[in-house]
């Protein structure tokens, strides 16, 4: 099924939590002057908000913006059911558990004076077996994306994202957990947000 543009524009809001109207067109491939009129309708129903600090701004969600995205959802959610949706987020679950797992060997690399010794990537075994992790989350991701995307087109995508983070890491380790970018652990994270917004559950249920 294909999401209506009204419906992908607030849930791109919702999404990346703030951003320029081009951010939230670009996630789903949408037309800026599309997404532009939508957000401008949405700010005058309440529903989004545009905030600035130390020179950037970004479109985000109001509470009732949000309440209005979870009922869109809701209605998408009846329309074309939600057993593979449910079935897939089980197994997405403990496979979010190793991802953090995995985030968390990059960032930190213990060592017998310092249980949180920062991982300054020096050691390329222990480095090596963290892009191994997340190499498997990746294949692991093609197949669940590709079952998701079967039911709701706007959620394909994700598999590919993950991926071309993953390519970018022995060139630049920041792909792996860094923000602003689409690291794999932004791709990772907004994948999961979309699974518990279009369920209509809270994190970890």
């Amino acid at each position: 099924m294909k999401s209506s543009p009204d419906l992908l524009v607030l849930h791109a809001v919702r999404l990346k939590g703030m951003g320029e109207e081009r951010t939230i067109a670009a996630r789903f491939a949408l037309d800026p002057a599309v997404a532009r009129e939508f957000l401008l309708d949405y700010q005058a129903y309440g529903w989004v908000t545009w905030s600035e600090f130390a020179g950037t701004g970004g479109w985000s969600l109001t509470p009732a913006g949000r309440a209005e995205n979870e009922r869109r959802l809701a209605v998408e959610r009846q329309e074309v059911g939600d057993a593979v949706l449910r079935e897939v987020y089980q197994e997405f679950l403990p496979l979010n558990a190793r991802l953090q797992q995995a985030c968390t060997e990059w960032q930190l690399r213990p060592s017998p004076d310092d249980p949180m010794a920062f991982n300054d990537h020096t050691d390329p075994a222990w480095d090596a077996r963290v892009v191994k992790t997340l190499t498997a989350l990746s294949l692991r991701l093609d197949e669940l994306v590709a079952r998701l995307s079967g039911v709701l087109d706007r959620m394909g995508g994700y598999d590919q994202r993950f991926a071309g983070a993953l390519g970018r890491v022995p060139r630049d380790h920041t792909w792996v957990d860094g923000s602003g970018k689409d690291s794999c652990h932004t791709v990772w994270f907004e994948l999961h947000e979309d699974l518990i917004a279009t369920l209509g559950v809270e994190r970890g249920q």
